[in-house]
């Protein structure tokens, strides 16, 4: 049984992970390429997990991934170019991410847009909506 944790302004990711074994979960983070997402990717590798760090900026993703492994000492720690605002960049991540894993323990859906100015996605969407509804709801 584990401690509960007492969440507060200033609880940080590993406060929250203290405690727990991670390993043999396969995880994957939206967003994951800086702010919230990377430090909730590094966390879990931190605790074990094996992680996944999506978002749209391949070179940004490559250079997180390879730190967090780095500083983590976890070496199941990849990335995977992500673009929620396109249904089909969905689909081909999803198709990439299940030809290098059998399974998905858990899904972080950080990624999204705020305040942004009337754009529409690739399919025709609010961007807004598109990105924080739509394409967590395909992928």
């Amino acid at each position: 049984m584990s401690t509960p944790v007492t969440l507060g302004a200033t609880t940080t990711a590993d406060d929250v992970l203290a405690g727990r074994d991670l390993r043999g979960t396969r995880v994957l983070v939206t967003g994951a390429s800086g702010g919230i997402g990377l430090e909730t990717a590094r966390a879990l590798a931190a605790h074990g997990a094996a992680v996944t760090l999506a978002a749209r900026d391949a070179a940004k993703l490559e250079s997180a991934a390879r730190g967090i492994a780095g500083r983590s000492g976890n070496a199941d720690v990849d990335w995977l170019p992500l673009d929620l605002a396109s249904f089909a960049s969905v689909r081909e991540a999803v198709q990439g991410y299940a030809a290098r894993h059998d399974r998905l323990n858990l899904l972080v859906n950080n990624a999204g847009v705020m305040a942004s100015p009337l754009l529409h996605s690739a399919d025709g969407h609010e961007m807004q909506f598109a990105v924080c509804h739509l394409g967590h709801f395909l992928l």
